[in-house]
């Protein structure tokens, strides 16, 4: 089988790069391991979009195909927030859908200096600014294939893995999948979560945080060490016609027994009127690892209905609701970084767009450093937008290889910036053009021309500018 652009991936990176590619007439093969694309956005229940400047492009195209599916995706606007005790003490976060907001509104989380919920000042400016988007997960992924068909050049497998490549100085010459299929192609996208066709390509790749001695950032530590973004295992609630508190449907002890006390969590209504809560975070990176992804998930699903029996106990108004759901995976918000010809660090996050002097800046982002679980960490804003080069997405020494997912070329501290959905479309989006320029001009993927790059995201409605600076 032999394509012009093949992908291995069918998450928010992957499945924007199919379609980027794929609207400009490239024989792509989009793979994935899964019965469906979205990747954790859809098993995992990850569907919410946070506010921020990076959502131009094929997620603003997404939304719109949503939009024509009846109760597919609303606006949302932070409601309450455990910040705010003038509003009545709240266990997290509460968001709630608004019919007043349109997806504009979803795009303006920046402004000048970073906002902070635990700044009474600022709270009117992140009611007016920090809103997102919720969607049904299933529609999504709908979108997502119908978003590929629609260019009749996209072909999609599903349930197959990748099985062995062939490799040739620094070149992709072939993959064979887990059904025995050998596909050639010009180019390939690795838009895995954990960069595994960059891993079996050889590809270096990082785990954990950075020494100091690595990007000199703020705050690292002195040695490396195998510390991760927590882990989130994501359910859903629905009304009830009765009220009260349910029983656990498997033995879980009374008290919580994985940390001091029972964390916060965010709660994101659907269309629907149902909640979306997403435990902050349900289990730390280091455990996650240390477990393995079966593991790891058991015990998260006991966590689960621990902390629902705790929220129905302690707080009246969740009497009303019950589990409906939950993910079939486990969110995860950081794991393997391959190491691309650059890095964005924090030192990037810190200069954003005023500063930065990269030629080749793909896409963008506003959210903060953002670290759930481990002891240390937190959230830490960023003063400005701050743009990811495009070298970010290529594997060190590869010609024909781009990798567009959360495991591009990122300090673990930038990662924790960079994760959010819509930015990694944008990752793919710019993957999948500059793909398809490679195919125009007979240049490798990895020596496309940055400004004509930057120049086709533009025409396709990516903003590569702060509206704060022009």
């Amino acid at each position: 089988m032999n394509y012009d652009l093949c992908i291995m991936g069918g998450g928010s990176g992957g499945t924007a790069a199919a379609i980027a590619a794929g609207r400009f007439g490239l024989k792509t093969l989009l793979v994935e391991a899964a019965d469906r694309l979205g990747g954790t956005s859809v098993r995992a229940g990850v569907s919410t979009w946070e506010a921020g400047c990076g959502g131009t492009g094929i997620p603003f195209d997404l939304y719109r195909g949503l939009q024509t599916m009846p109760g597919a995706v609303g606006i949302y606007r932070i409601n309450r927030h455990c910040c705010w005790p003038e509003d009545g003490f709240y266990p997290g976060a509460e968001c709630l859908l608004d019919s007043t907001l349109t997806y504009p509104d979803t795009l303006c989380r920046h402004s000048r200096g970073a906002l902070s919920y635990l700044r009474p000042e600022d709270k009117p400016l992140i009611r007016a600014r920090w809103h997102g988007v919720s969607i049904e997960p299933e529609a999504l992924s709908q979108a997502m294939t119908e978003a590929c068909r629609e260019t009749n050049r996209v072909t999609i497998r599903l349930g197959v893995s990748l099985d062995q490549v062939e490799t040739q100085a620094g070149t992709v010459r072939a993959i064979r999948l887990s059904d025995g299929t050998r596909v050639t192609a010009a180019t390939f996208i690795d838009g895995t979560g954990d960069g595994a066709l960059c891993a079996a390509c050889g590809c270096e790749r990082h785990l954990g945080r950075d020494p100091r001695s690595r990007y000199d950032e703020p705050g690292a530590p002195e040695n490396a060490d195998d510390q991760i973004n927590g882990v989130s295992l994501i359910f859903r609630i629905t009304p009830k016609s009765v009220p009260g508190i349910d029983v656990p449907p498997i033995p879980v002890p009374d008290k919580c027994w994985w940390r001091p006390d029972f964390s916060m969590a965010s709660c994101v209504q659907y269309p629907d009127g149902d909640f979306n809560v997403n435990i902050l975070p349900t289990m730390e990176g280091r455990e996650y690892l240390r477990l393995g992804p079966e593991a790891a998930y058991a015990g998260s699903l006991r966590r689960v209905h621990a902390f629902w029996r705790h929220w129905q106990e302690r707080f009246p108004e969740w009497r009303s609701y019950c589990i409906r759901w939950i993910a079939p995976a486990l969110g995860v918000r950081e794991s393997y970084r391959v190491v691309a010809e650059t890095m964005l660090t924090r030192h990037d996050l810190e200069a954003g767009l005023r500063r930065q002097t990269q030629p080749d800046l793909i896409a963008l982002n506003d959210h903060p450093c953002d670290v759930h679980g481990g002891g240390e960490g937190g959230t830490t804003g960023v003063a400005s937008a701050y743009g990811v080069p495009f070298r970010c997405l290529i594997p060190k020494g590869w010609a024909n290889l781009l990798i567009a997912s959360r495991a591009a070329g990122m300090s673990a501290q930038a990662a924790s910036s960079c994760r959010l959905t819509r930015v990694i479309m944008t990752l793919g989006q710019a993957a999948g053009t500059a793909a398809a320029l490679a195919s125009e001009t007979g240049v490798g993927v990895a020596r496309v021309d940055p400004a004509a790059l930057r120049q086709r995201l533009r025409e396709q409605g990516v903003q590569l500018s702060s509206p704060d600076i022009g």
